[in-house]
């Protein structure tokens, strides 16, 4: 059994609520066990778990959040930032699992989110109990 922190931007409450439940799902389904830790928002994720990953208490990590676009260039800036910085993190041999969704619209994120749809959280929360698989093996 592992240990998980689902690190999640909490913005768009139900929706949330839908990833994250997807999220420990999976976790708990592989028999792993989870925490959840709430951040501001999608670009303080990978500063979250930069933070406490060095504190060894988590074998994995599972990135939580929704950004659908809006009429400025924001909505560029915390997707294409937010997936670099976990990317980094990944390179760096930090298990996560990334379910920041990115959409359009609400409709594509009930989508994505709903555990009986697209579940985006169960499958981010699969990529991170992977990326541990593969630690474990070869780390």
């Amino acid at each position: 059994m592992a240990r998980f922190l689902i690190v999640e931007a909490r913005f768009y409450d139900h929706l949330n609520d839908m990833l994250v439940d997807g999220a420990r799902s999976a976790l708990a389904d592989a028999g792993h066990e989870c925490e959840v830790l709430t951040v501001p928002g999608a670009l303080e994720i990978p500063g979250a778990i930069a933070i406490v990953a060095e504190s060894g208490q988590y074998d994995g990590f599972v990135a939580i959040g929704v950004v659908i676009r809006g009429e400025t260039y924001h909505f560029e800036i915390v997707a294409g930032e937010s997936a670099r910085g976990i990317m980094a993190l990944s390179m760096d041999g930090i298990a996560i699992g990334n379910g920041i969704i990115t959409v359009e619209n609400e409709e594509q994120a009930l989508a994505r989110a709903d555990k009986t749809r697209k579940d985006k959280g169960g499958e981010a929360a699969k990529a991170a109990i992977a990326m541990f698989n593969l630690q474990a093996k070869y780390g």
